[in-house]
């Protein structure tokens, strides 16, 4: 199957809470919130749905929250994904008008997801627990009866930044307070579809704990015309609009708050070099777009 895109747009809008961060995240202590496929059964060639959920959400909320559904494309068709009850639940949020708060982008046997939102009203946040996204497909013709395939909840598949050869291992979940990003734990069970009438009984479950973050190289790489203090900034590492190390879908929302809001969120020199990603002159929303496919794993350089 070829990869396709499901629904165009919104993982710009992901990880909006993190997005003026430039120190190191703080784990939420004895704070982990469950992400959960569900099981269900379907004949080879019928469909199916699967519902990912969210449950215990710590009482401060979630302003972002950012992972992958893994499955495997030779049993399982997906041909569609949906915001669930809690992913749209949330009204009220101007910074939707610009993005949409939930968005997915699909590779073939994974599907990224996100959900976000930019302002700081906690009662705009994801609360309380429900079906964060469905996923809907068809079961491939001829997959034997009592077939189990496995739906796994994962970090999203990319490297930390373009060229860096080392796996994105982290969940992005969590929010921003006081300017530091706060990271919550995650638990990462997964569901399965078992093909013909067969009850499943096996549980398999995958925990994933965010990890701490890792110092990384850098790479430079000299950018005419660009100055602080009369001389010529260069590429500290391309993509790093929020200069914190690193290159996440947080630069991406950088990129679009400093476009939307330059008197609060305006980028550093630094940062509009970084950023300057999509080959034409100065910061644009196009140098976003381009981050947010690095972040997705749709494209694998900057």
């Amino acid at each position: 199957m070829k990869t396709k895109k499901i629904v165009i747009g919104a993982m710009a809008a992901a990880m909006l809470s993190l997005s003026v961060c430039s120190i190191a995240p703080a784990i939420a202590a004895d704070e982990t919130v469950q992400i959960s496929a569900s099981k269900t059964n379907a004949e080879a060639g019928k469909e199916f749905t699967v519902d990912v959920s969210l449950s215990d959400i710590p009482s401060t909320g979630l302003q972002c929250c950012n992972f992958a559904i893994k499955y495997d494309s030779k049993v399982l068709k997906i041909t569609d994904i949906k915001a669930g009850a809690l992913a749209g639940s949330v009204s009220g949020d101007s910074s939707s008008s610009m993005l949409p708060n939930f968005g997915n982008y699909s590779q073939e046997g994974l599907i990224s997801v996100a959900w976000s939102t930019s302002v700081d009203d906690s009662s705009k946040w994801l609360k309380g627990e429900g079906v964060f996204c469905t996923i809907s497909g068809t079961v491939a013709s001829g997959v034997a009866d009592g077939t189990v395939s496995e739906i796994s909840i994962v970090p999203t598949d990319r490297e930390t930044y373009s060229g860096s050869g080392v796996k994105n291992t982290e969940f992005d979940c969590g929010y921003l307070k006081d300017g530091a990003k706060v990271s919550y734990k995650v638990k990462a069970n997964a569901g399965s579809v078992t093909v013909g009438t067969k009850t499943e009984t096996t549980t398999t479950t995958t925990a994933t704990t965010t990890a701490a973050p890792t110092t990384q190289a850098t790479t430079t790489v000299t950018t005419a015309g660009t100055t602080e203090g009369g001389s010529t900034l260069e590429v500290s590492l391309k993509g790093d609009a929020n200069v914190d190390g690193k290159v996440t879908i947080a630069d991406a929302v950088a990129i679009l708050q400093s476009i939307a809001n330059k008197d609060k969120y305006e980028l550093k020199p630094q940062g509009k070099v970084n950023g300057d990603v999509d080959g034409t002159a100065g910061i644009t929303a196009n140098d976003a777009l381009t981050i947010q496919k690095f972040d997705a794993g749709a494209i694998t350089k900057l």
